[in-house]
């Protein structure tokens, strides 16, 4: 009776602790779906001479933003219409899409960080004054946390670590393989695909928690 005794309040002080871990260092969920980043080059093929993004609602991280416009993007084997495009523009365009929508676009994307792009598949983007055909460019994000330096500080990692998330709710799971970005240009958040998103049953502003070993 004692060890049954001993081992209950053993399990019940480790759920107490997740519980106050959770509180204290829940990180808000943010979940992508597919879109394209622009060069200012290929937006002009895209829009026409001069063209520039037109803000439809401001994303959390500061000076990222959905825009109003929107591209049709063609794989060989299917395509996508209304793919939204976030701002700002960018060094070099990049598409991110999920494993679900590369069956349907018929190419194999990697799974990369963001701006990694070298080696990648490319697409045909579709806009209303033109084609950019990409020679590379399409990713699967890799899933990532944004911090503050003094929120990394504060959950005990670094930026370029790779952590496990332990995500509640209805389909509880875990995340391994998770990159952390630290930046004082960032705001707290963990970006998702839909694929990932829809496996535990997660939506924008759920909450989850680094996995402490």
């Amino acid at each position: 009776m004692m060890v049954n005794e001993e081992l209950l309040k053993l399990v019940t002080q480790r759920v107490m602790e997740k519980i106050q871990n959770y509180h204290s260092f829940r990180i808000p969920v943010g979940v992508s779906n597919r879109h394209f980043h622009v060069s200012q080059e290929d937006l002009e093929i895209l829009f026409g001479k001069g063209y520039e993004l037109t803000k439809k609602s401001d994303l959390k991280q500061p000076g990222q933003y959905a825009c109003n416009e929107t591209v049709t993007i063609r794989g060989p084997k299917g395509e996508f219409d209304r793919v939204r495009i976030l701002g700002p523009v960018r060094k070099q365009s990049q598409v991110e899409i999920s494993k679900t929508d590369s069956f349907r676009l018929g190419i194999k994307p990697p799974i990369r960080e963001s701006g990694c792009l070298s080696g990648t598949p490319g697409l045909e983007v579709i806009g209303p004054k033109g084609t950019v055909v990409l020679s590379q460019g399409a990713i699967i994000a890799l899933r990532h946390i944004h911090m503050m330096p003094s929120q990394a500080l504060a959950l005990g990692v670094k930026d370029k670590d790779i952590v496990e998330v332990e995500t509640f709710g209805e389909r509880h799971g875990i995340f391994g393989d998770v990159l952390v970005r630290v930046s004082d240009q960032f705001s707290l958040e963990m970006h998702i695909d839909v694929d990932e998103a829809n496996a535990c049953a997660l939506n924008n502003n759920d909450y989850v928690m680094i996995r402490r070993q």
